[in-house]
């Protein structure tokens, strides 16, 4: 494969998982984590959120035809329509989650870290089309790849935080990145939509 079409599926499944929205969550804990429990919270919520998505690449597919009788297309027009509320959500109303989080870290590492915010319904649609379409050790390995990219925000995600609160401009980062993931959400579905045409032509 080319290394330009590899970098292209791990930026795809980077704009899914939206290391933007982890800032803003990991910002509003409260009391703030230390350095050792935010690695731990980080490394926790990454290797749920891996596991989930190995899982369900390497067995989703069969198991949503076989079993519960699903198209791929469905699955792609249902994770788009619930991945495009969270977007449109984030545009409206300039957050990803909600920003009054108080407790201990490790609450957050499943959820809403691991998932949804990480293993959401647009990473797991991927990760079920893509092991489909490109075979499960590309998916995997482009998962791992974005993975440890966000992986490394979240460990980054206080400093960061606090130099966007300086300049305002956690509001409009979370609304831009809203949109990408409100297009991105409606391009799942499209591609949806697109395959069940397909069906339905071969077979009238």
């Amino acid at each position: 494969m080319e290394e330009h079409i590899f970098i292209g599926y791990v930026l795809y499944f980077l704009a899914l998982i939206n290391p933007a929205s982890k800032v803003f969550v990991l910002c509003s804990i409260e009391p703030p984590p230390g350095k050792r429990e935010m690695i731990m919270l980080a490394l926790k919520a990454t290797l749920v959120a891996l596991g989930m998505l190995v899982a369900v690449g390497a067995v989703g597919s069969p198991l949503l035809k076989y079993v519960f009788h699903v198209e791929l297309y469905s699955l792609k027009v249902a994770g788009g329509v619930i991945l495009f509320v969270v977007g449109l959500s984030a545009v409206q109303r300039g957050r990803f989650h909600e920003s009054a989080l108080r407790g201990q870290p490790g609450d957050l590492s499943v959820v809403p870290l691991g998932a949804p915010l990480i293993a959401g319904p647009g990473t797991i649609t991927a990760a079920i089309s893509f092991s489909t379409e490109y075979g499960v050790l590309v998916t995997l390995a482009a998962m791992i790849v974005a993975l440890v990219i966000n992986f490394a925000v979240m460990l980054l995600a206080q400093p960061i935080g606090r130099a966007l609160e300086r300049i305002h401009a956690i509001g409009p980062l979370v609304r831009i990145t809203g949109l990408v993931v409100a297009a991105v959400a409606v391009q799942i579905a499209l591609d949806g939509f697109r395959e069940w045409q397909a069906v339905l032509g071969k077979r009238f």
